[in-house]
Formats: C-alpha cells, structure tokens, sequence
C-alpha cells in the first residue's frame, strides 16, 4: 500500500526589526525618557495578551506603540517580563523590546540604537535577529 502523503512546510514572516534594551527603569519611566530625548511619543496601549503556556491563563505584557506616518513605520515598546513569565524565556536579561515595524532606513536604525545607548538609564540596547529567537512566536500580534 502506497500513501501519498503531503509535508506541509510554512516559514513564519518575521517582517520586524528587533531592539533589546536592558534598564532597571520600570515601562512607564523608560518610555517618558525616551519619548524626552529621542522625540518619540510612545503611549500605552491595552496589555499584550499572549498564550506562552499551554492550557493556562494567557500572560499580559506592557506594550506602547508610536507610528511615523511619512514613512508608516509602526514602533512597538514591550516589556519582557509579565506576572505569568517572560515574553522571549531566552533573553531572560533583556527587560524591553522595542518592535519596528514596516520601514526604517538602516542609517536611522543605527542612529536609534546609538541615542538610545546614550541614555544614562539605558545599560544596553542592541539590534538582534528575530529569526534567531526560539520563542519567536511570541513576537508575531
């Protein structure tokens, strides 16, 4: 007896670009000095909900957003930590992320990470490969 049988392969579109900060600072307080020094205008939205344990209760984490709307890039900034556990469980360090998505000009994005570093409050910021996250499911919303 012969199956014919079909593997079905998909590949997740990871269509954003992902920054990594690390800051004692908590969401709201962060976000304020950034919006300050960098003329963003971050505002908080309704908690991200996300199932990241099965058959439990979904985990809420703190998420803001910002859109430029000249070059429709959408900037989403999302605590790593909820009550219920971690967003992205391997990069357990890292306190925020902040989400781009749609375009940004990679010298613009250089000169983010930059200002971003020169924040007194911020310990580090740095770019990382979605792609390389094993959670990165959890991004996708």
């Amino acid at each position: 007896m012969i199956l014919n049988r079909k593997v079905l392969k998909f590949e997740i579109d990871l269509d954003f670009i992902l920054i990594a900060i690390t800051t004692s600072l908590k969401d709201y307080r962060i976000c304020y000095l950034i919006n300050k020094h960098l003329n963003f205008n971050f505002c908080k939205a309704a908690d991200l909900e996300i199932d990241i344990n099965a058959g439990k209760e979904p985990a809420y984490f703190s998420i803001y957003n910002d859109s430029w709307e000249a070059s429709e890039t959408d900037f989403y900034f999302i605590a790593n930590k909820g009550a219920e556990g971690y967003l992205v469980p391997e990069m357990r360090s890292t306190d925020y992320f902040i989400m781009i998505k749609n375009y940004i000009d990679s010298d613009d994005l250089d000169t983010l990470v930059t200002s971003l570093n020169k924040i007194p409050e911020i310990v580090a910021a740095v770019k990382i490969d979605p792609k390389k996250l094993k959670s990165r499911e959890n991004l996708l919303f």
